[in-house]
C-alpha cells in the first residue's frame, strides 16, 4: 500500500523520464501532480514542455527563467574556484541541481504540497544531489524516487509505458542518450557511450563545431573581470547570462570544449560522460590567467589545494552544506583583486592565452626582467638557497 500522498511538485524536463513519471505518480499515487520546470538555457521550447505536462495531467505547471540567477548564483561561484572534477568535468549539471532543488522546495511551499519528486535513477549521482538539497531546505519533506520503486527499470520499458499511454516524448531507439543540457554545459551517457571504447558519434554534438568544420582561422577575444568574474567581451559589458551564452557561441565555432571521461559517481561505480562546455572552457583559462598577474602567490597556492575538495562536494550534492559554504567564503576573499583582462586566441579546440593586464597587477617588470636591474640584489640569492638545503645536507650528512 502506498503511502498517502496529497500533492507532488516534480522536477519536470518533459524528457522520457520525467514525462513517464508524471503520469505513473499519478496512477500510482491518486494525487495531484504539479510541474516544476527551470529555463536555465537547455536550448528547448518551453511551451511545447508545458503543454506537454498538462497533457500528461498536471494539475499546475511552472515554467521559471532562471539563467541569469544560475549563471550569477552558481556559475560564476565555482568559477572563481577554478573548480573541476578529476581534472576534466567542469560541473555543468552538478552545479545546476542545487538551484533546480531550491526552486523546486519554494514551489512546494506555494502549493502546499507534501512530497517533491525527480528524475534520477537509483544509479546515479542526481538522485543524491536533489535529495541532499531538499533536506537541507526542509527536512520534513517526502521524498519519491520512482527509479528506486517502480519496474519500469529501463529506457526501452520507459519508452514502452510512453508509447501505451499517449505521451509524447524526445527519446528514440535509434538515440537513447540520457543528455542534460544548460546554459554552461550538456552531456551524453548510455547508448552506445556505455562502451569507453566507442568513440562518441559526431551528430550527437550539439553545441561544438567537429575539428574537421571549424574555422580555418583563429579569433581572438578579451575578457575583462571583476574581483574573480567575467563582466565583459571584446570591452562590451553583459549580464551572466548573455555573456555565457556568447562564450558558448564562440567556443562552439572553434569546437572548444568537448570532453570524454570515465568517472567515478559518488555512489561507488565508474560511469562514461561526454561533455561539451565550449564557454566555460574558455571562461575558466581567462579567469587563471588574470589571477596570475593579481593573486598572491600563497594565497593562490593555498586556494588550489581547496579546488579538489570543493570540486568534489559540489559534484557529491553538498552545495548547501556548511562546508562548501565556508570554503566559498574563502575563495571568494582570495577573489578581491582579481579584476583584469584576459586575451585569448580561439582556434580548431584549442583556447590560448595571449596576454594579460590588470590595474591590480602584482607582477613587476623591473624585478623579473633579466636586463640589468637596480631593485634585485642576485647575490642574496645565495643564502636563500643555503638555508632552504640545510635540512638536506644534515639528512645527507647523517646517513
Amino acid at each position: 500500500m502506498s503511502e498517502k500522498i496529497k500533492k507532488v511538485v516534480l522536477a519536470y524536463s518533459g524528457g522520457l523520464d520525467t514525462s513517464v513519471i508524471l503520469k505513473w505518480l499519478i496512477e500510482k499515487y491518486n494525487c495531484d501532480v504539479v510541474t516544476f520546470s527551470a529555463d536555465i538555457g537547455q536550448n528547448e521550447d518551453m511551451t511545447i514542455v508545458a503543454e506537454n505536462a498538462k497533457k500528461t495531467g498536471a494539475s499546475a505547471v511552472y515554467i521559471d527563467d532562471l539563467k541569469e540567477v544560475f549563471v550569477r548564483d552558481y556559475v560564476f561561484p565555482a568559477f572563481r574556484a577554478n573548480a573541476i572534477y578529476e581534472g576534466q568535468y567542469l560541473l555543468g549539471t552538478s552545479v545546476a541541481r542545487p538551484l533546480i532543488s531550491k526552486r523546486q522546495m519554494e514551489i512546494a511551499e506555494i502549493e502546499g504540497a507534501d512530497a517533491v519528486s525527480h528524475g534520477a535513477t537509483g544509479k546515479g549521482n542526481d538522485q543524491v544531489r536533489f535529495e541532499l538539497a531538499y533536506m537541507s531546505l526542509n527536512p520534513h519533506i517526502k521524498i519519491i524516487a520512482p527509479w528506486r520503486e517502480w519496474d519500469l527499470n529501463s529506457r526501452t520499458m520507459l519508452m514502452e509505458f510512453a508509447r501505451n499511454h499517449g505521451i509524447s516524448v524526445p527519446t528514440t531507439h535509434k538515440k537513447p542518450y540520457s543528455t542534460d543540457g544548460n546554459l554552461l554545459h550538456i552531456s551524453y551517457e548510455g547508448g552506445v557511450l556505455e562502451d569507453p571504447w566507442n568513440a562518441p558519434p559526431e551528430d550527437i554534438f550539439l553545441l561544438t563545431a567537429s575539428l574537421k568544420d571549424a574555422p580555418d582561422d583563429s579569433e581572438t577575444v578579451e575578457i575583462r573581470f571583476k574581483k574573480g568574474d567575467p563582466v565583459a567581451i571584446n570591452d562590451q559589458e553583459m549580464s551572466p547570462a548573455v555573456l555565457l551564452t556568447e562564450l558558448n557561441r564562440l567556443g562552439g565555432r572553434h569546437g572548444i570544449g568537448r570532453v570524454d571521461i570515465v568517472e567515478n559517481r559518488f555512489v561507488g561505480m565508474k560511469s562514461r560522460g561526454v561533455y561539451e562546455t565550449p564557454g566555460g572552457t574558455i571562461l575558466r583559462a581567462a579567469h587563471m590567467a588574470v589571477e596570475t598577474i593579481t593573486m598572491d602567490r600563497e594565497v593562490m597556492h593555498l586556494r588550489d589545494s581547496l579546488i579538489p575538495k570543493y570540486s568534489e562536494l559540489i559534484y557529491n550534492g553538498f552545495w548547501f552544506s556548511p562546508e562548501r559554504e565556508l570554503l566559498q567564503n574563502m575563495i571568494d576573499q582570495s577573489q578581491k583583486d582579481v579584476s583584469g583582462t584576459a586575451r585569448l586566441e580561439l582556434f580548431k579546440g584549442n583556447c590560448t592565452v595571449l596576454g594579460r593586464k590588470s590595474d591590480e597587477s602584482i607582477y613587476r617588470e623591473d624585478f623579473a626582467t633579466f636586463e640589468d636591474d637596480e631593485v634585485y640584489n642576485q647575490k642574496d640569492a645565495e643564502g636563500f638557497i643555503k638555508l632552504n638545503a640545510l635540512r638536506l645536507r644534515i639528512q645527507k650528512m647523517m646517513k
